[in-house]
């Protein structure tokens, strides 16, 4: 289900490409919105105030044609950035300069960080040796600093993501820094500016031509393919989080590539790269060719395929270096001369001799991307409406926006009934999105002909394992449940059964069970590996897991509707638990039909999930939970003493009466 899913989403982004766009006007103007997008996606959006550099240089190095100065600048106060300066002996007019980005050469030695620019030190060197300035600088993760690109990745930091935060965005910034660097330097032509680097720097090589200007030509090698090889085949798996945007706006990648139009631009690539394959990078090209050629260009973009694998070679290098003499050299085309060799020793290389104690560097992510500021107590139902409002429109905006404008029908179908102790289990199937069909589990008093309340539960996977359990002596043999990996049963299950079945059979009450994708029926591979893929797919959409799962959530409260035959006199509530009781928070915010909503161990910050786009830009939960009791009846339990005291300062500020909110906390 999930792999049909993931095939379908990444098809209709892939046919929105240049939707609208038919004239080199429409670019144009489309132009400035996609580049206020991207800065957004990449944590830009303010764009940071360009706070003093405070370069220096703690070293040089010198060799028959050239020097090498180590140098770290501050691309942020405390956001340090280490680099070598390769600057040739002769310089008698001002020069061209190539910023050159680093990829994923670690350099380490007896435990000591040298930075990836040691490993990538022979580019700098062939551009000094051939009348260049070269400023070549470390990457966030592989720098004498040690970062993290791996949040997603490796370290389970999908508060990235409710942050808005990717540590591309990092690397885009500490790039127009050094483009500010280079343009300070006496020696530099600050008109004739290039950007390369390959794999890790062939991403950032096009953020960089994407959003700044000054890069007048770009030479990104091995850096980028599009969504499907990435969702589809799977080559994300491959990369860190340093490769991608959070793609608020879900774009594929060939946009990225396009905003570098129409400056000179070389795609590079070998052809048995397992992280960037041939036929997307082939892809990209094709559909990028459509841009230049409406803004006719066409000379300015080529492709260059070299045979190899994801590796740094000489047959990648040398049309690099003459795209750059060509472009930067007004028209060089000489024969190269000389071949890109390593020529000095970590140690000649090394910025710091002690790292600085005042660096952010290792915990960017906690500042890079600001978060909404703390609200301010509400005093009135008509200035928590406004706010409501927009709340809620900000969230279709920046957290939601993958969910579908057009939803597919319902389409509920009961799949069986099946009966025990005076009860009827009923399985029903509703389409939540395409690719996503979803049960229904109803039960009730066989008898029961009109229920004055319908309970929704909405499971995660504890959950799921515990309704197995509640029903599994029942109906465990019956066709409701038949086939199901049943856990080891609770002592208490029976009591609970016991308890549950009596409560049903002398009320009119009916309980509904919803497991949201990627619980229950729907579960995919659980290895901790395949999980985190899994999600990071949905992130490459636009998506995130839980995001869909409010979606799921607002289809369940739909069906329940629908399959129950409700009248004005049966009530829905809604009841979750841990993280999905913030799942059905947010689904009861955009969804009408529940008459209240119970919640225990509800997280009081999103850093505890659930995980949405933005959405701490925006707001946190305490804002969430005061919205949603302004329309329905709010029941909170076991939550954090402290943790919702926006929440109740308002209700109270607003002279509201049990039981519109009422919280039990777990003091």
């Amino acid at each position: 289900m999930i792999a049909k899913y993931f095939a379908q989403q990444t098809s209709a982004i892939e046919d929105r490409w240049l939707a609208g766009i038919e004239t080199k006007e429409d670019w144009l103007r489309q132009r400035e919105i996609h580049l206020t997008q991207l800065k957004d996606m990449l944590g830009l959006n303010p764009f940071p105030q360009k706070t003093p550099l405070n370069a220096v240089i703690t070293g040089t190095t010198k060799h028959e044609s050239f020097r090498v100065e180590n140098i770290h600048f501050q691309s942020r106060p405390g956001l340090y950035v280490t680099g070598n300066l390769y600057v040739p002996h002769e310089v008698d007019n001002k020069l061209p300069a190539i910023l050159y980005v680093c990829g994923h050469g670690q350099v380490k030695i007896n435990g000591v960080a040298y930075g990836a620019k040691a490993h990538y030190q022979h580019h700098g060197a062939w551009f000094a040796r051939n009348g260049y300035v070269c400023l070549t600088i470390d990457t966030l993760q592989l720098g004498e600093i040690e970062g993290i690109h791996h949040g997603t990745y490796r370290y389970d930091k999908w508060w990235w993501l409710n942050r808005g935060y990717t540590p591309a965005g990092v690397e885009a910034w500490n790039c127009i820094r050094a483009l500010d660097y280079l343009q300070s330097r006496p020696e530099v032509d600050g008109d004739r500016l290039g950007v390369t680097g390959r794999s890790g720097g062939g991403a950032y090589s096009w953020w960089i031509a994407a959003l700044d200007e000054r890069i007048k030509v770009a030479v990104p090698v091995a850096g980028t393919t599009d969504l499907r090889n990435h969702v589809v085949d799977g080559t994300v798996e491959g990369h860190c989080d340093c490769m991608f945007m959070v793609n608020t706006y879900q774009w594929d990648y060939p946009l990225v590539a396009a905003l570098v139009a129409p400056r000179p631009l070389l795609l590079s690539n070998t052809d048995n790269d397992r992280i960037f394959p041939l036929d997307g990078v082939y892809r990209t090209f094709r559909k990028v060719s459509q841009v230049y050629d409406l803004l006719d260009a066409s000379d300015k973009f080529s492709l260059h395929i070299t045979s190899g694998p994801h590796k740094d070679t000489q047959e990648l290098r040398v049309h690099a270096f003459r795209w750059f003499n060509y472009y930067l050299k007004d028209g060089k085309t000489d024969l190269l001369r000389n071949q890109a060799d390593k020529l000095f020793e970590p140690t000649d290389l090394k910025v710091f001799d002690k790292l600085p104690t005042d660096q952010v560097n290792t915990e960017i992510s906690e500042s890079f991307v600001p978060t909404a500021a703390a609200p301010a107590v509400v005093t009135s139902q008509n200035e928590l409406a406004q706010i409501t409002k927009s709340l809620k429109q900000s969230l279709l905006e920046k957290s939601f926006a993958a969910w579908p404008q057009n939803p597919v029908t319902l389409q509920p179908q009961r799949v069986s009934d099946s009966y025990a102790e005076g009860l009827v289990m009923s399985v029903y199937v509703f389409q939540s999105q395409a690719a996503i069909p979803l049960n229904l589990y109803v039960v009730h008093d066989k008898k029961l002909t009109q229920a004055k309340v319908c309970e929704l539960t909405v499971l995660d996977q504890n959950g799921w394992n515990d309704f197995l359990s509640l029903y599994r002596d029942a109906f465990g043999d019956r066709d409701a449940l038949r086939g199901e990996h049943f856990v080891a049963q609770d002592a208490s299950s029976e009591d609970h059964f016991e308890k549950l079945q009596q409560r049903l059979l002398k009320n009119s009450v009916m309980m509904a069970y919803v497991a949201p994708r990627g619980v229950g029926p729907t579960i995919w591979d659980q290895a901790k590996k395949k999980q985190v893929q899994h999600q990071r797919r949905f992130y490459l959409l636009g998506e995130s897991l839980e995001s869909m799962q409010v979606w799921d959530v607002r289809r369940a409260i739909q069906a329940v509707t629908t399959v129950t035959g409700h009248n004005n006199e049966t009530k829905t509530t809604l009841q979750a638990t841990g993280r999905m009781a913030g799942v059905s928070l947010y689904a009861t915010l955009f969804q009408n039909g529940v008459a209240e909503l119970h919640l225990t161990h509800l997280p009081s910050s999103h850093r505890d999930g659930p995980y949405f786009f933005n959405v701490s830009r925006i707001c946190d939960i305490p804002q969430i939970a005061l919205a949603v009791a302004s329309q329905t009846p709010l029941f909170l339990y076991d939550v954090d003493d402290d943790g919702f005291q926006h929440t109740t300062d308002s209700a109270r500020h607003m002279n509201w009466q049990q039981p519109r909110l009422v919280i039990t906390t777990n003091k």
